[in-house]
């Protein structure tokens, strides 16, 4: 058992005014891992020995990275990363014949529970397809990873679901009126 006064775990860190980012550029793997004793958790606990992050926190380097300005600098860095990811990241929409699609799209309307009249009303299927060729895409979803909180997350998810629409329309042009409907009502 590790003696709680040596060590310093990451919520201990956090009261100390670091942040993720500095943790790992000026600590880097944590001294010990172990199971928090106050709690059952699966994940294990990091813990840094005291006297090493005291001494980190005696140099320039904590000073400079501890200020405003360079934790603004480093979120925005992070949010311009994930932009030009998101502009570069090509997007294939599935190709499907028109009846495979209709019936992929009733499949997926019915898994999420939607139940109605045994007809389609007129432009349904039209928000069907799209729905569920949003969903298909759905793993771009991933490219979002990195952002947190007002870090520029809500632009880049509009960025990530303008560019989705934009290739399901230029993929099926028949639902480009939908997608571009979508667009603007999910700003």
């Amino acid at each position: 058992m590790t003696d709680r006064t040596t060590y310093v775990s990451l919520a201990g860190l956090r009261g100390r005014g670091w942040n993720h980012a500095m943790v790992d550029a000026l600590l880097g793997q944590a001294d010990v891992q172990g199971r928090d004793p106050r709690r059952w958790t699966l994940a294990p606990v990091r813990l840094y020995l005291l006297a090493r992050v005291e001494a980190v926190e005696r140099t320039p380097e904590f000073a400079e990275s501890a200020t405003p300005a360079a934790r603004g600098a480093a979120a925005e860095r992070r949010r311009r990363a994930v932009l030009a990811t998101i502009r570069a990241e090509p997007i294939e929409v599935p190709r499907l014949p028109a009846a495979e699609l209709e019936r992929r799209a009733v499949r997926h309307r019915h898994l999420l529970g939607a139940r109605g009249p045994g007809g389609v009303a007129a432009g349904a299927m039209v928000r069907w397809q799209v729905g569920y060729l949003r969903h298909a895409l759905s793993r771009y979803d991933a490219l979002l990873d990195g952002l947190y909180g007002a870090t520029g997350r809500a632009e880049a998810e509009r960025l990530l679901r303008r560019r989705l629409y934009e290739a399901i329309a230029a993929a099926y042009p028949h639902l480009a009126h939908e997608c571009r409907r979508r667009t603007e009502v999910e700003r």
